[in-house]
């Protein structure tokens, strides 16, 4: 699913109107009824307390329509006009005379904290007062009018987006952002659901599809791609029936120093669950028995040296490389990595201290070969990328590292986001519980033994992140957050498999977390 900036969306409804033969007051019609239907279809007690917040603009405009509605169903609505401007939409004053003639209960024109009303925690509130046009955070009396709803224990529904959280740009002020417990977005999410500085405002969603035009929006060039279970299932490469060992390839996995060959152990074993035909370890002599032991289908080579590793070069050419596992610091492995990155020929992938050393020994970025996959962790991708001033600087700088060295770089989270070049994959799998020691030599393991299978190193990566995900997340739903290990992750890649295509994917208006609001 694409993710759309605020001009293309703004375009949307204007090529929506003109190719569809219809008023923009029809198009806030149609998006509004879809809020409605779904408050109505949940709602339990017709007699419950709602409030309505308005805006004066177009979001406002959607409030008011979603309050007539309710009003017209017999529901018991109250609304505010929140009048910080004098300035009114056109569809604003259209709905505004609208709800006129239906009651006499005419919203409360709002002018400061005299006018907010009281509200129980049994009420609902329904945030209509700024939408995806915000273009500076709220002040004043409206600011403190957000933090009083904030306060409320009340249920709080935002239209579209929360009020004073921007679309695709960074907060200035989070006092001034509606705490929204669940958000009903229009046709398409929006970048700053899935950002960890900005995706605490949204703490559920669901998409509402309000027919934009299609035409349009196939062409647009996304903002970023969201990926889930659907998006994952067009990756999948399926098995020749007479495929044998040969066919999907040979993984190597390079790491381990004493103490941490447990996260070599763990990215060998991933790399066979995802489907590898074969993987050799690579490591320091203290990790032989290890590794025999451990992982007995994996075949093990071995360093002179007994604690790390100093000479990382191959007599064979394997189908991809996975590198950095507990591969420690120490100068000879600093050294033995410079050797390794000149020669490299086949499909890599970075982690860990081999991307530690990178970032200590500037000069080796430029070894890097093209179409490699970096996986850090947030500490090490602040090594490598500089700090940054919030999640947008952060992406911007990963996408210049990714232009300029022509790699893929994954930014891990609880959306974790591939970069490659200008392009944004934002996954939707996982859960806090991956939060493990270990989990991150899992998804190495996962990538390069996709690799090892001929998926192209985007679509490894994609892929693999997902599949990660979802395995934690079936390992989640067998133990709870707390007890996964990084074995359990591993553990559940096989049923990760059989759920891409033996359960139904999520409804397309509906994403992972959704149904937490599903009566309200």
């Amino acid at each position: 699913m694409k993710i759309l900036s605020v001009e293309q969306l703004y375009e949307a409804d204007r090529i929506t109107i003109e190719n569809q033969n219809i008023s923009s007051t029809d198009l806030m019609e149609r998006a509004s009824y879809k809020v409605f239907q779904w408050i109505h279809e949940r709602l339990q007690d017709s007699q419950i307390n709602i409030h309505i917040f308005c805006g004066v603009g177009n979001n406002g405009g959607d409030g008011l329509v979603v309050g007539r509605l309710l009003i017209e169903h017999g529901y018991n609505v109250n609304m505010y006009v929140i009048n910080f401007s004098n300035n009114r939409s056109k569809d604003f004053l259209i709905n505004y005379d609208r709800i006129k003639s239906i009651t006499k209960k005419w919203p409360v024109l709002m002018k400061g904290k005299s006018d907010y009303p009281t509200i129980d925690k049994e009420d609902i509130v329904i945030d209509a007062i700024f939408g995806i046009g915000l273009n500076r955070s709220p002040g004043g009396w409206v600011k403190n009018l957000i933090q009083f709803l904030n306060k409320r224990e009340a249920f709080k529904l935002s239209i579209d987006i929360p009020s004073g959280l921007f679309a695709n740009k960074p907060i200035t002020d989070a006092e001034a952002v509606l705490l929204a417990d669940h958000t009903l977005t229009f046709q398409v999410p929006k970048l700053s659901f899935f950002l960890p500085e900005t995706a605490r405002f949204v703490l559920s969603f669901e998409i509402l599809d309000i027919e934009l035009d299609i035409d349009f929006i196939d062409k647009s060039a996304p903002l970023a791609q969201l990926i889930s279970k659907y998006e994952a299932q067009t990756y999948y490469i399926h098995r020749d029936r007479f495929g044998h060992k040969g066919t999907y390839g040979h993984t190597v996995i390079i790491g381990g120093s004493y103490g941490k060959i447990g996260a070599v152990t763990l990215a060998t074993s991933t790399a066979f669950r995802i489907g590898a035909g074969m993987v050799t370890a690579v490591v320091p002599k203290c990790g032989y028995s290890i590794l025999q032991t451990s992982v007995p289908e994996a075949m093990v080579l071995t360093d002179d040296e007994d604690n790390f590793l100093t000479d990382i070069q191959l007599n064979f050419e394997p189908s991809a490389i996975a590198i950095g596992m507990g591969l420690g610091k120490n100068q000879a492995t600093v050294k033995g990595l410079k050797v390794f990155l000149k020669s490299v020929k086949a499909p890599l992938v970075i982690d860990a201290d081999a991307l530690n050393i990178i970032s200590e020994n500037k000069e080796l970025l430029e070894l890097i070969p093209k179409n490699s996959i970096l996986t850090p962790h947030p500490g090490e991708l602040k090594r490598l990328i500089g700090d940054w001033k919030n999640d947008y600087d952060k992406i911007e700088k990963a996408k210049s590292l990714s232009k300029e060295r022509e790699v893929i770089l994954i930014i891990k989270g609880a959306y974790t986001i591939t970069v490659f070049g200008d392009s944004l994959y934002i996954n939707t799998s996982g859960n806090p519980g991956m939060a493990t020691a270990g989990s991150g030599d899992a998804l190495s393991g996962v990538i390069a033994g996709l690799l090892s299978q001929s998926y192209k190193p985007l679509e490894a990566t994609v892929f693999g992140v997902y599949m990660h995900g979802s395995a934690g997340d079936i390992a989640s739903g067998q133990m709870g957050y707390e007890s996964i290990m990084a074995s359990d992750i591993i553990n559940n890649i096989s049923e990760a498999y059989m759920d891409l295509f033996t359960h139904p994917e999520y409804d397309n208006n509906e994403e992972p977390g959704a149904n937490e609001a599903e009566d309200i």
